[in-house]
């Protein structure tokens, strides 16, 4: 898959993910119940379930740092915060690969901020599809995309 379609297709993940877990279940899922079909509704439900596996207390001083942060500088700010949290988790789960880590990160980080912050959904929308688009786009194509991404229960 063309690091392109993934490009899209993140910010369609993204987008389902942020959304209210209200709206989130009345958006249309995009396709057939096939498995192997791309379904950005489907993907963020199955990392919505990742970021809430987290314990929130690991990252509420990464938050306050990206809250304290100007519009301009929360990209930057989001970025630094997963690379934070990944070190930590690096020490404790070195058998898991640093991409699925910086994707936990990522999703899990972001989740929390919208829970904190709903009044700057649309700015962390953009830092995450950002920092996923530039970080993880060559691993997930790697991975067969998206598809083969969520189906992929080891986080």
């Amino acid at each position: 898959m063309a690091p392109a379609d993934i490009q899209q297709q993140t910010y369609a993940v993204i987008y389902c993910l942020l959304q209210n877990e209200r709206d989130f279940d009345m958006i249309e899922h995009d396709g057939p119940e096939d498995e192997n079909v791309f379904d950005p509704v489907t993907i963020a439900s199955k990392l919505r379930e990742l970021g809430d596996d987290y314990d929130e207390k690991v990252i509420q001083p990464l938050i306050k740092n990206v809250q304290k942060a100007a519009a301009n500088q929360v990209v930057t700010a989001f970025a630094d915060s997963v690379d934070s949290l990944c070190k930590t988790w690096v020490v404790e789960r070195a058998e898991v690969a640093s991409e699925k880590q910086l994707l936990k990160a990522a999703v899990t980080l972001g989740l929390v901020m919208k829970k904190n912050c709903p009044d700057m959904t649309k700015v962390i929308e953009v830092a995450m599809a950002g920092f996923v688009n530039n970080r993880l786009t060559n691993w997930i194509a790697e991975q067969g995309g998206w598809v083969s991404v969520s189906k992929k229960s080891t986080y």
